[in-house]
């Protein structure tokens, strides 16, 4: 049976938890630069990334919290988010939206909490 210690998810997570930039973008990026400049439609640079817990059914979790106030830099329809940092050229982390929003340039955008987390090996 494999498995993986909750001290090695949790240092993926870490890694995770570097990030202090989300866009939205207007498909799922791959790269630092597609997160932040070709998809990104908008960005929020003070996020805020919770300590490491338990994931249900199994594994382990980093919460990120409720984001308001970003800032929507082109009109579009975004249907992916990304975590990057502000300083470097990482991309930390994607995911799909719950579904996908039309945003306007100059608007704000905002998004509920969310967990990124991993499952135990199986």
């Amino acid at each position: 049976m494999p498995f993986i210690s909750d001290t090695a998810l949790d240092a993926l997570l870490t890694q995770v938890a570097l990030a202090t930039r989300m866009d939205i973008c207007s498909q799922e990026p791959a790269t630092y630069t597609e997160a932040t400049s070709t998809y990104s439609k908008g960005n929020k640079t003070t996020i805020s990334i919770g300590s490491a817990a338990d994931r249900t059914p199994n594994g382990r979790k980093r919460a990120v919290a409720a984001i308001t106030g970003g800032t929507v830099s082109a009109t579009a329809t975004v249907s992916h988010w990304a975590l990057t940092q502000v300083t470097g050229t990482l991309l930390w982390a994607t995911g799909a939206l719950a579904s996908s929003q039309s945003v306007t340039s100059g608007n704000t955008w905002a998004t509920a909490a969310f967990d990124i987390g991993v499952a135990d090996a199986t």
